[in-house]
């Protein structure tokens, strides 16, 4: 992944390229904060394309201090109030060369992070971009503590804001209203694309959804409970992130790398994967790379649903094939931050909250409260179908953050008794083999889906890109039947492609039919 976005640098690192005088003149004489209500401005500057844009105020836990512009844009930051408490950061990057479409991005984690490389990334694509900070500044939880304006900016009011304040001030700059409005957003990102749809279904005509933290307090509480489970490094019992990412996960692909007919390293569909973790299990005088009793049952744990004791689901399994990269956060003998935070600044305003007592009523109790209805479970999203919204959902089969099994949950509760090729008409769900959570990963995963990997990697056609598919399916009537994802040599973009593969609509899968794993014509949605 950093190899990609080292690659996208280089390219961008020449001179900058200046636009017209008149686009540039219109850019700096515009006063946004006239036309937002509430609206303070922060920057009002032209950008050039290839310009080295700096954040020197950005808080350094975003990890975004640079990024790299592609198109001449007008760019606004704004202050924009939404209570008597509490406000947003709210940026605009309007292109010159404009193409009438209108996009918002998303978030991630628990963050307060504007994603810059998907405002670069849009709006070299000729979007109206915009993107705030879900009401706080950086990673942490501790906005949150005794400030539930703020809980509730983060659960859907901040992207709200932004549509309604992005869309006003487009129509202002460029003296005409947008052609048609999208979302693009990962993860927390992902949920937020959904509420959207189900609380304001106006806002977008298509919306770009992956690995979405739908049913968000149990997504919380499910992280939570995995410290419970492994215990605090140095414990009896851990389990260490090499023995997960070394014989743990090779027993995994050693099971089921091939029910796919491929032994190429990946899990094509983790659903027929039934992980047996005893054969690992420690045997006579042998007690290297194996497990004992208790650490067995860690693993059977992990691999299976969080129920309650009365037998009621709380979430979904992890997916095998996930390890490698859940070991880092979710496996690593420490609380997992995003979720310790989020119980200790919302759900009970006590910030010496112990994540190691999780349990059963804090589950309970998370769900319950809903701060800020950010649950996001929609069983049926009538208005947005109705209005001829288009939704494309896509989930990693190796996400380390998310288990994809939620989403495939999700997806069939939302279809209840309806045909597929009535769900067909307005969303589409593809299961992205070898993916971990958004992004990185073994499979063919560089698909369009947001940033510097998109921009640096394939090109803006709809058989490869995520966001020209849902463009096109909106605007010419052409659905996407596969999306077909590109894997790089070592994930850098100019040591050039590894292989491609087309990743199938739900609840088809992929099942190789050819010799040739690497030939994405070797393989069939069946």
């Amino acid at each position: 992944m950093l190899a990609i976005l080292v690659s996208l640098s280089l390219l961008l690192l020449s001179l900058p390229v200046q636009g017209s005088p008149e686009f540039e003149k219109k850019c700096l004489s515009f006063e946004p904060e006239k036309y937002v209500p509430g609206a303070i401005r922060n920057v009002l500057q032209y950008v050039a394309a290839n310009t080295i844009l700096s954040f020197p105020d950005n808080v350094a836990s975003c990890n975004r201090g640079t990024q790299a512009v592609a198109a001449n844009i007008c760019r606004l930051a704004l202050s924009i109030k939404t209570s008597a408490e509490s406000n947003i950061t709210f940026e605009a990057w309007l292109p010159e060369d404009w193409s009438g479409r209108f996009l918002a991005t998303g978030n991630g984690g628990i963050d307060g992070c504007i994603k810059y490389e998907d405002l670069a990334y849009t709006s070299s694509m000729g979007f109206a971009a915009v993107g705030a900070n879900n009401g706080k500044n950086g990673t942490d939880g501790l906005p949150f503590f005794n400030n539930p304006e703020t809980v509730i900016d983060f659960a859907w009011r901040s992207l709200h804001t932004s549509v309604d304040a992005g869309k006003s001030l487009t129509k202002r700059l460029y003296g005409k209203s947008y052609s048609k409005s999208y979302y693009l957003g990962c993860s927390l990102g992902g949920r937020q694309g959904i509420k959207s749809a189900e609380k304001f279904p106006g806002d977008f005509d298509g919306i770009v959804a992956g690995a979405p933290g739908v049913d968000f307090n149990d997504l919380v509480s499910w992280r939570a409970r995995f410290f419970t489970i492994t215990g605090a490094i140095g414990s009896p019992n851990f389990i260490s992130a090499t023995a997960w990412k070394t014989w743990i996960h090779d027993e995994v692909l050693r099971q089921c790398d091939t029910i796919d007919k491929a032994k190429d390293g990946i899990i094509e569909d983790p659903t027929l994967c039934k992980f047996d973790p005893s054969t690992l299990r420690c045997t006579g005088e042998g007690t290297v790379n194996c497990l004992n009793d208790s650490q067995a049952k860690q693993l059977r744990t992990i691999f299976s649903d969080y129920k309650y004791s009365n037998g009621q689901l709380v979430y979904p399994a992890m997916q095998p094939g996930s390890e490698v990269g859940a070991v880092d956060r979710l496996y690593a003998g420490a609380p997992f931050a995003y979720s310790a935070d989020w119980f200790k600044y919302v759900v009970y305003n006590n910030p010496s909250w112990d994540p190691s007592t999780f349990g059963y009523d804090d589950a309970r109790a998370a769900e319950r409260l809903n701060p800020g209805d950010i649950r996001t479970y929609p069983t049926s999203l009538p208005a947005f179908e109705r209005k001829g919204g288009k939704i494309l959902t896509y989930h990693g089969q190796q996400d380390n953050q998310i288990t994809s099994f939620n989403t495939i949950r999700w997806y069939n509760d939302l279809k209840g008794r309806r045909s597929i090729e009535a769900m067909d008409k307005w969303i589409r769900f593809f299961r992205i083999s070898g993916m971990n959570h958004c992004n990185s990963g073994p499979g063919a995963w560089v698909l369009g889906q947001g940033g510097n990997a998109a921009a640096a990697g394939v090109p803006f056609e709809r058989e490869n890109n995520v966001l020209k598919a849902v463009v096109d399916w909106v605007e010419q009537g052409v659905a996407p039947s596969y999306v077909e994802g590109t894997k790089f040599i070592n994930d850098t973009v100019s040591l050039g492609v590894d292989f491609k593969r087309r990743h199938c609509k739900y609840p088809l899968r992929n099942t190789l039919v050819g010799t040739d794993f690497k030939d994405p014509k070797s393989w069939k949605c069946k």
